[in-house]
């Protein structure tokens, strides 16, 4: 079918789920190898351990099959994000497309390229600590009214969220330093989606005799190594310190230390040989927008809640169609394509699946629809615009001081 507000209306009141499963191949064609992304050893790997892949096994077609995680959720709402603040620019010279959001203005203040963080982009969406951490007018944000109406929403009463930023009820959202340690607005996700590699060769090594545990590995490797062209040896001495580096310790600065010429990115590097990257049948992008999810959101009843879902799935909806016109270049040699046509469905309460025409054109008429439609039942959409307060921007300039002198970095977790 080809869908209509009036239809959305009826799958959102009646409907299970959206989902659209398609299947994916290396640009390079079937069996190139790509990577996926790489995440830090095992706690009780031994030293010098390589990062590694995420893999698991699923059940497929009746069998335990080995798959690996080419991209994930979290991932996936980023890159959808992303997408949807690209249509609030419209560099191209088309309408913005009305989508409120909050943006941290950090214009002004000397912190080139820096120039905004949004809740499209924020780590914690509405409640991460950068919006926190700015201004409303002269107000701490979260002490302002609207700070306020979001920090006390709860799916009972969602109007806040959907008024100021919509994307928090799609991607979801939990302030998790509201009150009650932890257990303020907390918001599940109602769009899933995640890429997948099915069917992936890995090698499987013995870690513990005793429980039979096993690490698993990809059998793919890669290579690396680099010839330097001015003839660096590692036996030169060289000293890296507050002023940089030198082949002499005092001319380097305050706390030079002697390091290798490679860690100042001369002299050559040895070949290596990791085991990552990896080849499979193909990829699975799976994505679903939860109808019964989004359903226990209410927004003041009767319409609004009809109206107010409904604006959900339409900009879920929106999300996918605009990643679909970005393509599926995901990260280096990890550049992948749609193998075939995959329909969107729309599954019914009892499991049955009807077909939808869906794209680019449409997804944009119909969120534009919604929002009009929400419009009429009330909802009073706003974008807001906060000022970073001096500690913010404060922590900003010493962490680029400590970076440029070659301190600071992650804490002892990593984190």
């Amino acid at each position: 079918m080809t869908i209509e507000f009036s239809d959305l209306r009826d799958a959102v009141s009646q409907g299970a789920a959206f989902r659209r499963i398609r299947r994916l191949q290396p640009v390079g064609g079937q069996g190139d190898k790509i990577f996926p992304p790489t995440y830090p050893p095992e706690p009780n790997a031994p030293r010098g351990t390589s990062p590694r892949h995420v893999f698991e096994r699923r059940r497929i077609g009746g069998e335990e099959i080995w798959c690996v995680l080419i991209d994930s959720v979290q991932s996936q709402a980023n890159r959808l994000e992303e997408a949807l603040l690209t249509l609030t620019n419209q560099e191209s010279g088309d309408s913005p497309v009305p989508i409120p959001h909050i943006t941290v203005d950090f214009a002004g203040r000397d912190l080139e390229p820096l120039q905004r963080i949004t809740s499209l982009d924020a780590p914690h969406r509405v409640y991460d600590a950068i919006l926190r951490d700015s201004l409303l007018d002269t107000k701490p944000f979260m002490e302002s009214d609207e700070g306020r109406s979001l920090a006390t929403a709860k799916p009972a009463d969602a109007t806040a969220l959907l008024e100021i930023s919509p994307t928090a009820l799609v991607f979801g959202a939990w302030h998790s330093q509201g009150g009650g340690g932890g257990l303020g607005a907390k918001f599940p996700r109602t769009l899933v989606s995640e890429i997948m590699g099915i069917n992936v060769p890995v090698e499987k090594t013995l870690v513990d005799r005793r429980t039979g545990e096993l690490r698993i590995q990809t059998a793919g490797r890669r290579t690396g190594s680099r010839i330097d062209p001015l003839g660096t040896l590692r036996k030169v001495e060289v000293f890296k310190g507050a002023s940089g580096w030198s082949t002499d310790q005092k001319s380097a600065g305050k706390r030079a230390k002697k390091v290798r010429p490679s860690e100042i990115n001369h002299s050559n590097i040895a070949p290596t040989i990791e085991p990552l990257g990896v080849t499979c049948d193909y990829a699975e992008h799976r994505v679903t927008i939860t109808l019964a999810g989004i359903r226990r959101l209410r927004f003041g009843g009767g319409e609004k809640d009809v109206a107010g879902r409904a604006l959900i799935v339409s900009l879920g909806l929106l999300a996918m169609a605009e990643q679909d016109a970005c393509g599926y270049a995901l990260r280096s040699r990890c550049d992948l394509v749609c193998e075939g046509v995959a329909p969107l469905e729309l599954v019914h309460w009892d499991g049955s699946r009807e077909k939808v025409q869906f794209d680019r054109a449409s997804a944009r008429a119909l969120y534009q629809e919604a929002y009009a439609q929400a419009e009429q039942a009330g909802f009073d959409f706003r974008s807001l615009t906060l000022k970073p307060q001096d500690k913010l921007v404060e922590i900003i300039r010493r962490s680029r001081q400590l970076a440029l002198e070659g301190e600071g970095g992650e804490d002892e977790k990593g984190q």
